[in-house]
């Protein structure tokens, strides 16, 4: 039932058939399943069968149903017959979710505080502001080196962008110029001294097939906002960039091997720029509005 070409959403009746074989795997076929599958289907059944359902009851002071978290312990009961580490994020957070549900089944309230974003001052909010404005699209660059440790920050900041039902698809491929000169020869604008290529791994929408094409490649845009604006933090420029063909992604696939589940959906150059475009002036706010109630 998976739509790779539709931009169209599910009948509310698919949505809710997907939703019913997404629990109806067997612990046999659990157990079997590609690791990368099974780990995106234990971060989308502990999003939509438990994260949201002990938030809203913690906010609520409301008591879980003993039941609530059943699905999530199975999941980390399979996870432990593989002989996965449990030092890894899913099971850590579907742990924690666990943790909290069980306390709102015997009516214990769960404190949340302990989690909550450092508060945004003033200075901080202008400083944000600032790199959302001020960040160009700069096309030249310096000869000067970027540390691996940088670049990582910028694909970190990628990794934390919104992501639909957290199935956390994004992979990257990055290349220095230096290193593969002519690796990326047919862009349409002079390319950049690092290339960082924004890819999916689709086997993570197998756990969330009911989620429309748009919506995964918002996923991927998401990640790519996170690191341009990161970038420019960073102290470094760079400019996003389109694919101008099917040529030029089969010879980056052939290049590195890329199995088929891996898409090529856009990519970043970086590096240090030496330029300083004039800002890019955009509409008023007022003239973009086409509804307010």
């Amino acid at each position: 039932m998976e739509r790779d070409t539709s931009m169209d959403y599910y009948t509310r009746e698919e949505a809710r058939e997907l939703f019913r074989r997404a629990n109806s795997f067997t612990d046999d076929e659990l157990l079997s399943m590609d690791e990368t599958e099974f780990r995106a289907r234990v971060r989308e059944r502990s999003h939509h069968t438990l994260e949201i359902q002990v938030y809203s009851a913690a906010y609520r002071n409301r008591t879980l149903q003993p039941s609530q978290a059943d699905t999530a312990k199975r999941l980390l009961r399979i996870w432990r017959e593989r002989g996965l580490s449990e030092d890894l994020p899913e099971y850590r957070y579907a742990g924690f979710l666990i943790g909290a549900a069980e306390k709102l089944s015997r009516g214990e309230p769960v404190d949340l505080t302990p989690y909550r974003p450092t508060p945004v001052t003033k200075e901080m909010e202008d400083h944000f502001f600032t790199i959302v404005k001020e960040r160009r699209s700069v096309r030249e660059f310096t000869d000067e080196d970027v540390p691996d440790e940088i670049l990582e920050k910028v694909l970190e900041a990628g990794l934390w962008a919104a992501h639909g039902c957290n199935v956390q698809s994004i992979r990257y491929v990055i290349v220095r110029e230096k290193n593969e000169p002519g690796l990326f020869k047919g862009s349409d604008v002079p390319g950049g001294p690092i290339h960082l290529v924004i890819c999916q791994d689709m086997r993570c929408y197998r756990a969330n097939d009911f989620t429309p094409v748009r919506n995964r490649l918002l996923d991927a845009g998401a990640a790519g906002q996170n690191i341009v604006l990161a970038a420019h933090a960073a102290g470094l420029e760079g400019v996003w960039l389109t694919f101008p063909g099917q040529e030029f992604t089969d010879r980056l696939r052939a290049r590195f091997n890329l199995p088929d589940y891996i898409r090529l959906v856009t990519y970043v150059d970086v590096g240090y720029g030496d330029q300083t475009p004039h800002p890019p002036l955009r509409w008023d706010v007022k003239d973009t509005i086409l509804a307010r109630l």
